[in-house]
């Protein structure tokens, strides 16, 4: 395993050497006694095939093969180098003192032979991302003078420069760079960022104007002399570089996007929405930006409650435009959920697992999708082929054991937990502890409170903090009438953790109830109902027997029957109902 703070370091370096570039495999001529010539040549052999493994990014085969190689000639600098980048790889970034023994084995054979561009280039970037900038540099000053006409790596010196805030000599390479290439909004605006960390203004506005003499019609060149001028606080005239951009590329969605982002920094959010939306129905603008901006645009839509057409058509256009990019259609599910369109969310998922069926998130997103709006049946569905296509995702078979329970399925539900349980190894601490605690629920449903005890039990020494273990077993200890105490204190856990959960304060408020604290149980079911902005008809049948015991039974009869209303098949509270009813009037009576 990588340490936790690392990246593919080595990747970025990929894409600045040629892949063309052969491999370096030489080695110390000194010879140590004790290494055959056999196993050199077959050192030699296995080092190709292990930075074969690095390049296709296969990090355990390239870490197990090189150290193979390192095995059997360490006096092979190649070999040493790539031993040392395996070492740089699995290090996290806190352990400095592993990384820079790991560097200084890599620099040995850079030192030795300077020629070999790649592991040069290498060697340079695990610098800079140890924040060795000027050795990095040093490195590749070198290779600069062997390979002088190397644009990627003037590239590469530059933005180290500018990381260590040496901006002449980055606005050198820019400049070079720029009589080799020929005018571009990319060294241009590089070159800006120099010249403003360098506070001169004037050699911005002249380096954008040389971009723009060079092609006065293009609308990126205009597009960034306005921005240029905006940024310098020159807002009429930025405005008019915007406006020469759209009139020379009038389908061009960057430039409303552009203006849309100037309405934006001066509060002007009609004309914001206007260029937005604008931006997101044309049909040059890349997929990428699309999305990036589609959010904020969507909830600007929703501030201003237009939940209805214009956002539904903005949908259909882009859906139409991209028809097979699954991301439009995942945004469109979250904007559906957020009204409330449950079903159109679950099949906008549906559309887009057409698209991408190996995508395990979306499989997961669709039975979150399905539970949340009470469809158990469907999420069963779902969730029975989502785990053939992908039988070691542990979040699907959480998923599906709930959906069954909900449904009193609960022979497949212990079925599916006990396979779930089956796949995790030892480390999965936290999921081993939700798996058993869903299990216990099960078998709390059908009655065998003692496996679905000892099953709390097991979950809480994992993970003697899971909020769902200490919230459920408190609560079926509580409906069981045993061990009232220890449901107190598990109860009470709960809330400390969160006290504004409405399931945590309604369990806490049962387990009062059940020790006879009738003026504490209120308290906190009143809490619960409260905090929770569509009281369920649990909570409203609880908070009845509640009032009861605290002798009000007219409130308790007004609660009792706003639980009915959800839940009118409730036989056993519409005869409570009528009970309590009858003695109202026999008391009113009297």
């Amino acid at each position: 395993m990588f340490g936790k703070n690392h990246i593919k370091w080595w990747s970025v370096a990929l894409m600045l050497i040629a892949m063309a570039l052969p491999f370096a495999i030489r080695g110390s001529a000194s010879k140590k006694e004790g290494i055959t010539q056999a196993n050199r040549v077959k050192a030699t052999y296995v080092l190709m095939e292990a930075q074969r493994q690095h390049f296709l990014e296969h990090d355990d085969a390239f870490y197990h093969l090189i150290a193979y190689a390192y095995s059997l000639d360490s006096t092979n600098t190649s070999i040493a180098f790539y031993m040392g980048v395996a070492k740089f790889e699995r290090t996290s970034f806190e352990h400095t003192d592993e990384l820079t023994a790991a560097l200084a084995q890599m620099r040995k054979h850079v030192e030795a032979h300077p020629e070999d561009k790649y592991e040069a280039s290498l060697y340079a970037h695990a610098a800079f991302l140890v924040n060795q900038y000027q050795e990095g540099l040093r490195v590749l000053n070198i290779q600069h003078q062997l390979h002088p006409q190397d644009d990627n790596l003037l590239s590469t010196m530059a933005d180290a420069y500018e990381k260590t805030s040496d901006y002449k000599k980055a606005l050198a390479i820019y400049d070079t760079l720029q009589q080799w290439q020929g005018q571009s909004v990319e060294l241009s605006s590089a070159k800006l960022k120099a010249y403003q960390a360098l506070n001169d203004t004037t050699g911005a506005i002249h380096e954008m104007r040389a971009l723009l003499a060079s092609a006065p019609t293009n609308a990126d060149y205009n597009l960034a002399m306005g921005k240029m001028l905006f940024m310098f606080g020159y807002r009429d005239s930025a405005m008019v570089y915007y406006d020469k951009a759209q009139q020379y590329e009038p389908d061009n969605g960057l430039t409303y996007l552009t203006k849309a982002e100037y309405y934006l920094a001066l509060g002007d959010t009609l004309n914001y929405d206007r260029q937005t939306y604008q931006a997101l129905v044309s049909t040059d603008l890349d997929v990428e930006s699309k999305l990036q901006i589609l959010v904020n645009y969507t909830k600007t839509l929703l501030s201003a409650k237009d939940t209805t057409h214009r956002t539904d058509h903005l949908f259909d256009v882009l859906i139409e435009q991209h028809p097979l990019e699954p991301q439009i259609r995942v945004l469109y599910s979250e904007y559906l959920m957020f009204i409330d369109n449950n079903e159109g969310a679950a099949e906008q998922i549906d559309y887009a697992l057409n698209l991408d069926p190996t995508n395990e998130e979306l499989w997961t997103r669709l039975m979150a999708y399905h539970l949340y709006a009470g469809n158990y049946e469907k999420a069963i569905e779902v969730g029975d082929k989502a785990i053939r296509l992908n039988p070691d995702n542990v979040e699907l078979y959480s998923y599906l054991g709930s959906s069954c329970y909900s449904v009193k399925q609960y022979d497949k539900a212990i079925e599916v937990y006990d396979k779930a349980l089956a796949i995790l190894d030892s480390t999965q601490v936290d999921d081993r502890s939700n798996l058993l605690s869903g299990k216990a629920d099960v078998k709390f449903a059908m009655g065998d409170t003692i496996a679905a005890f000892a099953l709390y039990d097991q979950s809480l020494d994992l993970n003697p903090d899971n909020p769902g273990t200490l919230n459920n077993y408190a609560y079926f200890l509580a409906l069981s009438n045993r061990d009232l105490d220890k449901a107190e204190r598990m109860s009470a856990k709960t809330i400390v953790e969160d006290a504004a959960n409405p399931t945590y304060l309604d369990t806490y408020a049962w387990v009062f109830y059940m020790r006879k604290e009738y003026t504490m149980a209120q308290l906190y079911i009143e809490m619960a109902i409260n905090n929770e902005e569509q009281p369920t008809s649990e909570l409203f049948e609880h908070y009845g027997y509640i009032l009861l015991a605290n002798g009000d039974k007219q409130k308790a009869l007004e609660q009792w029957r706003k639980a009915i209303e959800l839940k009118p098949d409730n036989e056993q509270l519409v005869k409570q109902i009528e009970i309590i009813s009858n003695e109202n009037g026999n008391e009113n009576e009297n």
